[in-house]
């Protein structure tokens, strides 16, 4: 078959990487933009070291990849990954501990789901070894609230800096 699918399936990723973008980036205050951007390298890096981890360690494998130097899926890991970060993010700013549970799920059971479907009936992921969903859905939550996390924590820090400036 070629991978027709595959590649059609990974261009398409990239055409919607680019239209769930651009809402991202009209007229936001540059404070919320340096979050943004901050949530999308954190989270590009993250996934991506865990990923490669993964490869490396034979649990998961991309037999079809738009990027062959990589092993890792270049599109999710730098692009659908960290972009659905920022929304998460976005969604989830000024939720509480239940809030951002429940929003976690609402990211990560399709993401798990699609993921799943992707493993079965194409060549773009490959589950070896002991690896299944249960790992990827996981690792997808933890990447996803660690990154939360981390941005909450800037938040505090550049909040508290700002109290205690004077003039």
């Amino acid at each position: 078959m070629g991978h027709t699918f595959e590649k059609f399936v990974l261009k398409g990723l990239l055409i919607f990487s680019m239209v769930i973008f651009l809402p991202l980036v009209r007229k936001k205050p540059i404070h919320d933009m340096k979050d943004w951007l901050l949530v999308f390298f954190l989270k590009g890096y993250f996934s991506s070291f865990i990923d490669t981890f993964v490869v490396k360690k034979g649990f998961v494998k991309y037999p079809y990849n738009l990027f062959k130097i990589f092993d890792i899926s270049v599109v999710f890991n730098y692009l659908i990954f960290p972009l659905s970060c920022i929304y998460f993010n976005q969604l989830t700013k000024k939720s509480n501990l239940v809030g951002v549970i429940s929003k976690v799920l609402l990211f990560s059971i399709p993401m798990t789901i699609i993921e799943t479907w992707f493993e079965r009936n194409t060549d773009l992921i490959k589950y070896k070894k002991s690896w299944n969903w249960k790992y990827s859905f996981l690792s997808i939550n933890a990447t996803f609230l660690f990154v939360r996390l981390i941005i909450q924590l800037v938040r505090k820090t550049a909040d508290g800096d700002s109290k205690n400036t004077t003039i």
